[in-house]
């Protein structure tokens, strides 16, 4: 079977049997953003870009902030962002210094749900009053334990849970005399998640008589008066 297969067979299981609880979610956030709140995004490695997806995107929601932590991005060393992702102590280091508040919604984005940085960020989200979502496999919780002091897991401290449904390990395809399995989905699955909820805020918003915050193409004529009056109004939030 073909990685695009697999791939499309997971996201139209998801579809089918979250569906109910992928429009609660868009209700929750759009309930957010009515309150004048954001939508941040933390994640490390891998992770981090999913963060990154959402943001400043043509046809997506406006009020959307990537927490970018240098020493948690792929770029600034793979191997570095690993380790600092499991160390205990390393949230201390930014933490505190989030704009987090409590008209926020905050995707914490794990995997594993296991490791310690992203725990931390949920708990302080969770203390400053945000609406918190996991984005992470649940396929990973019967078999691999919490490394954070507490013995909980991702899913235990936020909210709700955006499941990926991710094999663990993450990788979908195995062959005969290759000993282990290979294509990893948590990226492609993760951001059409992402943005199978945020379209349902832009669809669930307009359903109560807003207008959703939308970028529209920078490529597009009329695009840059459309963009920075909406750019204005969360720039107090968001550096774009």
């Amino acid at each position: 079977m073909s990685y695009l297969k697999q791939l499309i067979d997971n996201l139209s299981y998801i579809e089918e049997k979250d569906r109910d609880h992928l429009l609660h979610l868009a209700g929750q956030i759009a309930d957010r953003l009515e309150r004048g709140g954001i939508i941040q995004l933390f994640g490390s490695g891998h992770s981090s870009l999913l963060a990154q997806e959402p943001y400043y995107r043509a046809g997506g929601l406006v009020p959307v902030k990537p927490v970018l932590v240098d020493e948690l991005l792929l770029h600034n060393g793979a191997l570095q962002s690993s380790e600092r992702e499991r160390d205990p102590a390393f949230g201390d280091t930014f933490i505190k210094d989030l704009d987090i508040r409590e008209e926020d919604v905050v995707i914490v984005i794990s995997t594993s749900g296991r490791n310690p940085v992203p725990i931390e960020v949920t708990l302080e989200a969770n203390r400053r009053g945000a609406f918190t979502i996991g984005l992470q496999s649940l396929s990973y919780q019967e078999t691999q334990s919490s490394r954070h002091e507490s013995g909980k897991r991702l899913e235990e401290v936020v909210d709700a849970v955006l499941d990926t449904r991710v094999p663990v390990g993450d990788a979908i395809l195995q062959e005969e005399g290759i000993d282990q399995p290979f294509g990893p989905t948590s990226t492609a699955v993760g951001a059409a998640l992402i943005h199978e909820v945020f379209t349902r805020v832009v669809v669930e918003m307009k359903k109560r008589g807003n207008t959703p915050p939308i970028f529209k193409s920078g490529n597009v004529e009329g695009a840059s008066d459309h963009n920075e009056r909406l750019i204005e109004v969360y720039r107090e939030r968001i550096d774009f």
